[in-house]
Formats: C-alpha cells, structure tokens, sequence
C-alpha cells in the first residue's frame, strides 16, 4: 500500500540561506566602507534615478555594488509589464498543498529575478497582516488563513520556493497588523492621530501571530517588514520588544527589518529598538522631490556623536548584506528591467515622454507559468455544494451566464489596482484584490470568454446577461429559452487601505441569485472573494452547486470552465469558516467617529478574544456554521479506514520544557522543531473516479484556551477503490503551550486528543494519549 508523499510535503522548512557564509562576506565588505556609505545602505534612495523600484539602496560604485531594488508582490511583480498575476494568498491557502505552494513561490522568485528584482516584498502569512482576526480585514486576500498553523506552512514553502531562485523574501507585516482602519497616522479636524495599537496578550502573541513568522524564520526569509500600527502601545518599527526581543533573540532571525514604506517615525529609538532599513527614504513627501532624508546623513551624524553606536550601525548592514551575499545577488544577478520605471509612471497617472514609449521592449518573464496559474486556480477552488451531481457539467446545449463578475475587465489590465471604493470595479471578472499586493494584467481570460470557447466544441449555446441592476429587478427579457443551466458569478472587492463593510458579496449579489435561481432550477453561483462572505441564499433549492473560487489569477476563466467540466477536480478546502450570518463572528472592525476619534489613545484594539479566532472562535461558543474550516466536497468520496497510530519518536523521556541549554540557532530554537511523535491512519476513495482529498489532524491540548487546533495535513490523489496511508509528524511546538511565567513553550501534562478527518467538523478517527 504506497503512503501519500511529494518532494515539499516534509512538515519541516528546508533553510534557504547560508547565514554563516553571507555574514562573513558582508563582515568583509564593511571593512571597505565609510560611516557615510553604511549609513545610506541602510537609508532607502527614493529619489535615485531610473530605478523603477518601489524600494532602491542605492549603488556604491567604487565597490561595484550594484545596489537593492525592492519590489511589490504578493501575486505578482507589480508596477511592471509583461509579468504574470498569480493567485492571491487566500487562493493558495484553499489548496491546502505544499508542492502547489513551492511552485507559486519559486515561479514568483523567477519572474523577479528576470525583471533584476532583488526583494520581493511578498508574503502575508496572514499572520504578519493580517492574519485574519476580522473576516472583513481589507487585506485578508493577500494571506493565507487565519489559523497559524495552515498560514505558516504556506509561508514556508513560498518562501523556500522564491530564495531558491536567489530572490529575498520578505515577511510581512510584523505584527498585529489586523485592519486597515486607521492603520497609520491620520489627521482628523486638524489634529494628527496615531495609528490604532493591537493590545495583544503574550500567550495569544505566541500561539497564534508570531507562529507563522517562526516558521518563515526557520525556512531562512531574509527579511521583515514592521508595520504601521502600533503594538501594545508602541509604534512596531520602534517597538523593541517585538523587534529586538522576539524576532531576533527568541526567534533567532538574521536578516533586515525593513519598514513599511513610510512607517518609521523616529531615528535613534527605531534603530536602538531593531529596525535596519528604512524605506522609502524621505524624511517626508517633499523629501521626494529634495532628497531630505529621515536616516542618512541623520544617522551619520548619531553615531559620530554616540547617540547610536556604530556596532549597531554594523550590525544593521550586516544583516541588509548577509542574504544579498548568502543568495548570491553579487555575482551575475540581472539589472533592473528599465521599462519598469515607465511603467510604474503610467500606472500612476503621472506623464510618461510618448518618446519613451515602446522604445525598450519590456522583458518577458512570464514563460510557461500560465499552466500552473491555471493549476492554482483550481486547485483553490471550493466546492460548497453539489445536490444530485451538478457538477461536472456533461456538455448542456444551452448554457446562461449571469452576473457582473463573468465578463471581461471593463477598464483596462490595471483595473484591479489601488483603490479606497467600489467605483470603477463594477464590470469584469475579479481574480486579484487592490493595493500594493495587486499586479498588472497583461492577459487575463474570462470566465465568460472561457465558457463560449468549451461550448463552441459542441456548438452549444451561451446566453448571458451581466448587469446585476437588471437582474435584480428581474429583467430576463433578453433570456430565452430558459437555459438548462444558470452560472451565477459573483464578486467581492477588497483593497489596502480600506476595511469590507459588508459580508455579502458586492453588487446588490442576493437579489441576483435569487432573481436567476427563481426561473432555473440549476442554478450554480461561482463567488470570486477577497475573504468570507455570509450565502443566504445557499439552501435554495434550486442553487444546485456553489463554488467559491477566490482570487485564481489570470487563467481565472479557464481555471474555472476546468472545474465546471470535470477536466479538474476542486480539490481546494477552506482555509476560513463560512457563516450562517454576520453576528456568528463578533469581532468588530475598530472604526471611533465622534470626538473619540481625534484621540490617540482611544484608538485602542484590545485583543480580549485571545486565540479565539476563526474556528477556535466557533468551537469554544459553540455556533455552527455554514460551512466549516477545511470543508470542501469533491467529485468523488473518500472515508477513513483505519485507528489512528501514534508512535514516539525516538526511546528519550519528554521533558516538559525545550532543553534550557541549546542556544538558539539562526533559525529558531531547534528542540521546538524536533518530531516527538508520528501519526498515521488510511483514506479509501470510495466513489468511482481518482479523486484528491485533504485528510487533517487536529489536536486538543491540556490548558489549552481553544478545544482543538490543525496540527497537520496531508493531500493525497487515490485511485477509486483504492486506500493510501496518510502519516503527519508531531513536533514539540504542536503539542505546546506558551508558559507566560518561565517565558518558554510547555508540553502541558494530561490527556491530549488526536483527530483525523476530512473537515474541522467532519473528525471520524480519534485517539487519547499523554506525553509526559
């Protein structure tokens, strides 16, 4: 009987970085350097010519040092032309795989490097920003999943993915970054407010924030990214206890903290604190025009005068030059697309010389990667509902297509890019969020497009009608015959810089479905979302089959057609709970209006739900949900067919606490990671088609606050008839509590209970068992 295994399924992260080499490289090159030049490789140069990136270290010519360049892109190499748009983070979670996840990331890390992109500004764990507390978060999409356990491993294999192609990761945004709601400074009346601080308890810190950052950490990421709010009180970038103490002492990160663009708000306190980078570099927006800057000559003259010593001053370059040297970016490393800087122009709106244009053909990184966008997208697809065998479909001779979100982008390849409000996003398919994280188009195939050219094979007929006003006021006029079956395609839009205000999909979206579901009853809704939505109309009878197929990238269209024709199957899982209604989650956004909100110190986000998110949330109040964390249905059926087998690894007594005498490596304390114990159980395909299915453990642990949490899964294909042994590896970390009072993680004495299942709510296959 084989057991279910792929070359990036190993639970453990495969470091990327040869610390010890890259810091004795960048240890030689600062021996070469001026106070000056140290100075300005820690200083962002926003001013400095032809670049084209949204971050620039600008060259140190006498050392042939090329310089940095940082770029934007969680799905793509924004700001840039002829670049693929990759499925959104949420996409790449709902795939529940690993090897999908290695591939995403190393494709990403190829496309970078081709355009000489040295940073890749990339990745949400979800965790960093946000991961997930509220569901109406405006940056959701751009991560993984709310649970840290799911969140960290995505990170991990992106990020093993991008370094190996010899790009730098980055983490963002560290940490608590959970809303968009005056998640910076803001002036209000003429009165200059802070931005909301996270108020988060250490326990809750620990189990669920910081996790997905250790895990990026021990995969050897390069960088951090601290963000605009402020933690516990204290703006992140100069919050030394976050920044110094668990990212670089607990957690034993090497690399650069680099702040968002704009985020730091002090010299001396934010370098004291571990900031090394700050970006973009003024001092303020007029600094873009002069040059002024908040470090450079600043920090300069505070190290000559004591204020920071140059140690630290050393020590920031070195960790900025360890993964530029570690990863190789010295030798024969690609310069810059210089077509980047005219496109970063044009899309901001800013005058770009006719004469410019087109006079250098923009490189084209894009190579085969369509297939495997198409792939992800599938992959990520959720199948919610399937009554009487909807789907696939088998070849219907008269097909209608409904909603706004089928059809073509109605205003150009950048019309998913930044942006506060809905306007301009009403027509056209949906296949990547707004803000920094999106990417330009430079193709992208409709679900409408996609389905004329299936159907053409069999010459069958496609009837459609976009415009969601009319079909909720239940004009069909132009609908005849009655269509055998209805696709319903639904949007929700989200962006950096604004939080959803609504749990409902756009558009007037309930109206639609009922509207269509009401003359044809074989309707199916297809939702492209930025995050969780509440389906009130999921129940109907006549809404045969719901697929939520996220945020899929370009190939959105033929993603889709292949699920709806069984070319693929939708093996995507949730990586979030889908509610019966709004108040089943009741974590509210923090949004003060009145006088409250010109005062600083009321912008307070008191985290009082501790871990208690998502589904932990759902659990311990007991509230059922529509759709539960790692549901998703299938073309064909699988169960569990075996007890559940734990073994020890290894004949040594656990101990409650890690070893106090192992110093932390550069990649985190190494006992945290060590397997303790491993599982196993089998899954049979019991339909009558080869099919994939995602088996997930669950652990419920002693003083836990939470009645059970992901500690492993494991997506297996199987023939029909056929079963697989499915095997999960236990580490301390998984079976471990944060001691607030010794400050260190505690296996917890007591019974723990294992869970084995196809959905946190579907657990046939449990097994008690102590450690201690």
């Amino acid at each position: 009987m084989p057991t279910h295994a792929s070359e990036h399924s190993s639970r453990t992260a495969k470091p990327t970085v040869d610390w010890a080499h890259g810091q004795q490289r960048a240890d030689e090159f600062i021996k070469k350097l001026h106070i000056s030049e140290k100075t300005y490789l820690v200083t962002g140069a926003a001013s400095f010519p032809g670049m084209g990136c949204i971050g620039v270290i600008a060259p140190i010519p006498r050392l042939n040092f090329t310089g940095i360049c940082l770029q934007d892109g969680p799905t793509g190499l924004n700001r840039n032309d002829l670049i693929s748009v990759f499925p959104s983070g949420i996409t790449v979670g709902a795939t529940w795989d690993r090897q999908l996840m290695y591939e995403r990331g190393s494709a990403l890390g190829q496309e970078f490097r081709g355009k000489g992109a040295n940073v890749f500004l990339g990745y949400h764990p979800h965790s960093p920003g946000p991961l997930g507390r509220h569901p109406l978060g405006g940056r959701n999409w751009e991560g993984f999943s709310p649970d840290p356990y799911l969140s960290g491993v995505a990170m991990a294999k992106t990020i093993e993915g991008v370094q190996e192609q010899g790009v730098q990761a980055n983490a963002k945004h560290y940490i608590g970054n959970e809303q968009e709601t005056q998640r910076s400074a803001t002036v209000i009346d003429g009165v200059t407010v802070n931005a909301y601080s996270s108020n988060i308890d250490d326990r809750t810190m620990h189990e669920l924030y910081l996790w997905p950052f250790a895990n990026a950490i021990r995969a050897g990421v390069a960088s951090v990214m601290c963000s605009y709010n402020r933690v516990n009180g204290t703006h992140s970038c100069e919050n030394s206890h976050t920044v110094d103490g668990l990212l670089k002492k607990e957690l034993g990160f090497q690399g650069f903290v680099v702040s968002d663009w704009s985020a730091t708000r002090s010299l001396a306190k934010a370098v004291l604190a571990g900031q090394d980078m700050n970006m973009p570099g003024p001092a303020d927006l007029d600094g873009f025009r002069t040059g002024k800057t908040l470090w450079g000559i600043n920090l300069e003259a505070a190290v000559r005068n004591g204020t920071v010593p140059e140690s630290r001053l050393d020590d920031m370059v070195r960790r900025i030059l360890s993964p530029y040297f570690a990863l190789g970016q010295d030798k024969g490393y690609p310069t810059v697309d210089p077509t980047s800087a005219l496109a970063m122009a044009a899309q901001y709106n800013r005058q770009v010389p006719l004469a410019n244009v087109g006079a250098v053909e923009a490189r084209d990184v894009r190579g085969t990667h369509a297939e495997l966008i198409r792939e992800m997208g599938a992959a990520g697809t959720v199948l919610l509902k399937n009554s009487n065998g909807t789907l696939p479909l088998q070849k219907p001779k008269n097909i209608g297509v409904f909603g706004n979100a089928a059809g073509d982008l109605m205003s150009g390849f950048t019309s998913v890019s930044y942006a506060g409000t809905l306007n301009g996003y009403e027509f056209g398919t949906l296949d990547v969020g707004g803000g920094s994280g999106s990417a330009r188009h430079s193709s992208i195939i409709s679900p409408l497009h996609a389905i004329i050219i299936r159907t053409s094979q069999w010459k069958g007929r496609v009837q459609y009608l976009l415009d969601n006003e009319r079909l909720a006021q239940d004009d069909f006029t132009s609908i005849w015959p009655v269509p055998e079956v209805c696709l319903v395609f639904l949007k929700t839009w989200a962006s950096e810089g604004i939080d959803r205000t609504s749990f409902e999909n756009n558009w007037n979206s309930t109206a639609v479905v009922e509207s269509v579901s009401a003359r044809c009853p074989s309707t199916i809704v297809i939702t492209n979302s930025a995050g969780v939505n509440t389906l009130p109309w999921a129940e109907s009878d006549n809404v045969t089959a719901i697929l939520a197929a996220h945020l899929p990238g370009e190939q959105i269209g033929n993603s889709i057609v292949d699920v709806l024709f069984g070319d693929r199957e939708p093996t995507g899982r949730l990586p979030y709970t889908i509610p019966r209604k709004d108040s089943d989650y009741d974590i509210p956004i923090l949004n003060l209006t009145g006088p409250e909100a010109t005062d600083s110190k009321a912008w307070q986000a008191k985290y009082t739900e501790g871990t208690l998110i998502d589904y932990r949330h759902f659990d311990a109040r007991n509230i059922t949900p529509l759709f539960e964390f790692g549901f998703g249905l299938g073309y064909t059926a699988f169960k569990l067919t075996s007890e559940l087998s734990i073994h020890k690894t290894g004949n040594t007594t656990i101990s409650a606490f890690p070893d106090p005498e192992r110093t932390i490596q550069p990649d985190g304390n190494p006992d945290l990671f060590e397997e303790l114990f491993s599982v196993s159980t089998q899954v049979e395909n019991v339909g009558d088609r080869t099919g994939s299915t995602t088996v997930q453990l669950y652990a419920s642990i002693p003083e836990s606050d939470t009645p059970k949490v992901l500690r492993g899964f494991e997506k297996a294909t199987v023939s029909a008839g056929q079963s697989i042994n499915i095997s999960f590896s236990l580490q301390r970390r998984d079976l471990s509590v944060w001691d607030v009072a010794h400050q260190a993680w505690r296996v917890p004495e007591g019974e723990f209970t294992l869970a084995v299942g196809l959905s946190s709510r579907d657990l046939p296959v449990q097994k008690k068992f102590e450690v201690l």
